[in-house]
């Protein structure tokens, strides 16, 4: 198969890929014409930061299968790939764990006023008995998308004990009785951000969860109370959440994930010190993006598997099955 990776890739998935099939990679590359380098490629492999169009794949006629490293799919045209009937593969599992780690890990360092203290003790300030810090344990944590990160989530948090409520888009009773399993209650949007010590995203961006994080949503919030944001920057309404902080509405906020990103880009949110940025790492440890690996491989060769000629398979068979029956014979 001809593959263009045009996101990064551990490189032991590029190097398996590499055995078998005609690779291309652009990641490292930031000034590599993907228009050009997609005429004839069969599989795109992408993560968010590339815009995967129409435009784009009507430049790839022979492109039969797209591979997600990851889950969110704001940045592809899905309806246009509805239409031409190619295969979509996302790779959600991975991530869940590791972004449930770094929102558990955003609302300890917020909680405990760490990066304040870090940067105090730098400049030889011993701030012992003025930083003001605060338990997790006991907090009402309120997750806006209890799906498979936002549960996760709530697994982790009841373990330090938290109480997890969560809202998802549509609360059928199985959904409903799949959390309430995993400890965590279930509530409409308004009621989660109302009840909340901390509100931790985990929502798809699309049209409908666009600025779902406004300012009515922020007056919800208990005054004092926590944001952590590792969703979409799109979800975050980055300028109400600006005066929700400076207003005292919020204690304060952590974001991985941004309005605007890339190099060079500083949020308005970085003049203010009771907010922790992070440049879209949530999923970044090693042995995520290993297991995402694993899994790109995985999915291409079974793509590649499926797409054998029904006769050419018949064929295969036939053959193993007489080298299975000589080798019982000679045993």
């Amino acid at each position: 198969m001809k593959v263009l990776v045009a996101s990064h890739l551990e490189q032991s998935a590029i190097r398996q890929l590499q055995q078998r099939h005609d690779v291309i990679c652009t990641f490292d590359h930031a000034t590599a014409d993907l228009f050009a380098l997609a005429h004839d490629r069969e599989v795109l492999v992408f993560r968010s930061g590339v815009e995967i169009s129409r435009a784009l794949m009507e430049c790839a006629p022979r492109l039969k299968l797209l591979v997600r490293a990851g889950c969110g799919l704001d940045n592809l045209d899905c309806e246009y790939v509805r239409k031409r009937g190619i295969v979509l593969r996302r790779i959600p599992e991975p991530a869940a764990q590791a972004v449930a780690e770094m929102a558990l890990a955003f609302m300890f360092a917020l909680a405990r006023n760490i990066p304040q203290a870090d940067a105090m003790l730098r400049h030889g300030h011993w701030a012992k008995d003025t930083l003001e810090g605060h338990l997790l344990a006991g907090k009402v944590l309120g997750i806006v998308g209890a799906g498979n990160i936002g549960s996760r989530l709530g697994v982790l948090a009841s373990a330090i004990g938290m109480e997890p409520i969560g809202c998802v888009a549509e609360p059928t009773p199985a959904i409903v009785h799949a959390l309430h399993e995993k400890g965590i209650d279930t509530a409409d949007f308004d009621t989660v951000l109302a009840a909340a010590d901390f509100v931790s995203v985990h929502v798809p961006l699309s049209e409908s969860t666009l600025n779902l994080i406004n300012g009515r949503a922020l007056s919800l919030m208990k005054k004092g109370s926590y944001l952590i944001n590792l969703a979409r920057g799109g979800v975050v309404d980055e300028a109400a959440l600006y005066a929700a902080l400076v207003s005292g509405r919020l204690r304060s906020a952590a974001l991985d994930v941004h309005e605007h990103e890339g190099q060079g880009q500083i949020s308005p949110l970085a003049q203010l010190p009771n907010v922790l940025l992070t440049p879209h790492i949530g999923a970044s440890t090693v042995e995520t993006q290993q297991q995402i690996g694993v899994r790109v491989v995985e999915i291409i060769e079974a793509f590649v598997e499926q797409s054998v000629p029904m006769e050419r398979r018949a064929a295969d068979i036939r053959v193993t099955a007489g080298v299975l029956s000589n080798e019982i014979v000679r045993i």
